[in-house]
């Protein structure tokens, strides 16, 4: 026990030392990372007065937005397609909705590249919209199938005896119940979109830009701690998404043991 605890606490360590020593240096007045000189908010108030970048933030936020909500809905009814198909096409429909999961993002964003080019789709915010919507998808099925396989077929049942029809059994027993797995794939969803560099890479062009292929093309261009103090909110945000979901799923689990 106290090994494993030991083997936890080095893990963790080791994946969450690199972002805090950026963020220790994003404060740092010197403009290097290799000595701390004095406390500066300067790289804060650089990023905060680049209108362009705080335009870049918009538009993250707004295909995060659009592309986690169109992906839940899509999967939501997605994972109750694979979920009442028979056997032999469930496993199916789960092989390929995996396949996306475990394929390489650069994998995944030449064959976007590709697939609008061939469409005559330009490359932008439409681009990277559908692209954000089509890798989000399979996420949210993996989060909304196992509260499906966790209902109880009675439930169903129950509704249909006291004359349900299949529009009340989805919006009054099938939805209700499997709210947790829908928020928890609509935030996974939304800090995919949030992350995601390799398909946006891809798939963006004509002047339009997310946060992370900002990030990425600003360190290209040499050290400056703004682009510390950019992952560092970036890095906050995503934190404050987790805490959001974390109380959202630690109520829904206390009603659920109250009822």
């Amino acid at each position: 026990m106290k090994f494993s605890r030991l083997y936890l606490t080095f893990i963790f360590f080791v994946l969450y030392m690199p972002i805090f020593y950026l963020i220790y240096y994003s404060f740092n007045s010197g403009g290097t990372m290799h000595h701390f000189e004095s406390f500066t908010l300067d790289w804060y108030k650089e990023v905060f007065a680049d209108t362009r970048l705080l335009i870049i933030v918009l538009h993250t936020m707004i295909i995060a937005l659009l592309s986690s909500s169109l992906a839940t809905i899509i999967g939501v009814f997605g994972a109750i397609t694979i979920y009442y198909a028979k056997h032999r096409w469930k496993q199916t429909l789960l092989t390929l909705n995996n396949v996306l999961i475990v394929s390489p993002d650069v994998i995944i964003g030449a064959s976007f590249l590709i697939l609008f080019t061939i469409a005559g789709i330009q490359l932008g915010f439409t681009s990277v919209l559908l692209s954000h919507i089509a890798f989000s998808i399979p996420i949210v099925v993996l989060m909304v199938l196992p509260k499906l396989q966790e209902m109880s077929p009675t439930l169903i049942d129950a509704a249909r005896d006291l004359g349900a029809n299949e529009w009340n059994i989805l919006t009054k027993v099938i939805l209700p119940y499997i709210t947790p797995g829908i928020f928890a794939g609509f935030f996974m969803a939304l800090t995919y979109s949030l992350d995601d560099f390799a398909v946006t890479f891809f798939v963006t062009g004509n002047g339009f830009s997310t946060l992370s292929v900002e990030i990425y093309s600003r360190a290209r261009q040499g050290i400056s701690l703004s682009v510390n103090a950019l992952s560092t909110l970036l890095f906050l945000f995503t934190l404050v998404l987790v805490v959001v979901y974390y109380v959202i799923t630690q109520r829904a689990s206390a009603k659920g043991g109250q009822k």
